[in-house]
């Protein structure tokens, strides 16, 4: 016959064993708040680049070319830059990526808008 374990002892290990259940499901969680903070970067990157496109082609500059230097290479990007009355506008449109540009893409486009009055 063989004593009962003292109540500490039943305890023992099971720190862990949450802990090890747990763990995947904080992992997932981080790179879901990553992936929210990714996706906000992309509307900050795209509004500004549209900013930029549109400021330089309303001085007589290249929309696309404005556009573009502010963006890096990873990123999905188009840029077109119609007129419309006297108002020169950019609308640069960026793929967000999953977790970090350069990779794959969301099937989700983030559109940026400007526009700005035609100097001269």
């Amino acid at each position: 016959m063989t004593a009962a374990a003292p109540p500490g002892d039943r305890d023992r290990g099971a720190v862990l064993v949450e802990f090890a259940g747990l763990f995947p499901l904080i992992l997932v969680m981080l790179a879901v708040i990553w992936q929210c903070v990714v996706i906000g970067y992309t509307f900050s990157l795209a509004g500004n680049a549209a900013d930029e496109g549109a400021r330089a082609a309303a001085a007589g500059g290249d929309c696309a070319e404005a556009a573009l230097e502010h963006i890096s290479g990873a990123w999905d990007a188009s840029v077109s830059c119609p007129l419309q009355g006297d108002v020169r506008q950019a609308v640069v449109e960026l793929r967000v990526p999953v977790l970090f540009p350069g990779a794959f893409s969301l099937p989700v486009t983030v559109t940026g808008r400007a526009g700005a009055i035609e100097e001269g």
